[in-house]
């Protein structure tokens, strides 16, 4: 069942005096499966951002159609959309958007106190998210206080407090360490076997390895896909390296 539905997506950006326009994406349709994970891949300035920004509701397309779990994002009167994303979409970020005055248990709480839940829900909430991020022990403590793999896995951890039907990464990995990469990527795979459906915009050809499928955009379109089925980390690495190699070089891809 499809929880995601991208149709005909088209955004163009005119300067404000109207006399440039750039074209950010050009075509882009694809779908996501409830208990997908998939990652977007691309060169700078491909529309990832672009892409991301709008599954968001942070841009509107000018073309096309957003579909989120049976609902047009486009149709969302504006004083509901903030209220929409917390309800629908955890986001994890590569700078990790933690406030430096707020513990993490209150980091974490965050989307929960926006949707003015009590505070023995919440309780309730974060225990076995923290169990199995390993950050019970670190409540308390300020992101300042913490490592960068310890930051981002809090910031998991707010992103699937309010149970989102779609998590949204923006390289995830970007800032982190081999080591603390690896836990975060063991994570989302742990999450997305428990049913989390995810969405991972990644430059990492060794995070996108580890999705179930890879979207690559290339000026302003989906350019391939590549569907990982039974195959290792290590031959979807390999099918990966060389399908941005082709990319670079804008040759034709024969499947």
């Amino acid at each position: 069942m499809s929880i995601l539905q991208v149709k005909q997506l088209k955004k163009i950006y005119t300067s404000r005096l109207g006399g440039n326009q750039v074209e950010a994406l050009s075509d882009v349709s694809f779908s996501i499966d409830s208990g997908d994970y998939v990652a977007i891949m691309g060169e700078s300035g491909s529309g990832k951002t672009t892409l991301l920004n709008i599954l968001a509701a942070l841009d509107k397309p000018t073309n096309g159609e957003v579909i989120l779990d049976n609902q047009n994002i486009e149709q969302i009167p504006e004083k509901e959309i903030s209220s929409f994303r917390r309800n629908n979409l955890g986001f994890v970020f590569q700078d990790f958007n933690l406030l430096d005055n707020f513990s993490l248990k209150d980091n974490i709480f965050l989307p929960l106190v926006l949707s003015g839940k009590k505070h023995n829900e919440m309780e309730k909430r974060i225990r076995p998210i923290a169990q199995k991020l390993g950050i019970q022990p670190l409540l308390d403590k300020y992101p300042y206080e913490v490592s960068g793999g310890q930051m981002q896995r809090a910031a998991v951890a707010r992103a699937l407090i309010s149970n989102p039907k779609l998590i949204l990464a923006d390289e995830p990995t970007g800032a982190l360490d081999s080591k603390s990469t690896d836990k975060l990527l063991e994570i989302f795979r742990e999450i997305n076997e428990e049913g989390q459906t995810i969405l991972m915009v990644t430059h990492s050809i060794h995070a996108a390895s580890k999705a179930k499928r890879v979207l690559f955009i290339k000026d302003g379109y989906v350019f391939h896909e590549l569907y990982k089925e039974n195959i290792t980390d290590e031959v979807m690495f390999e099918k990966i390296t060389n399908t941005l190699s082709i990319l670079a070089v804008g040759d034709e891809i024969h499947v």
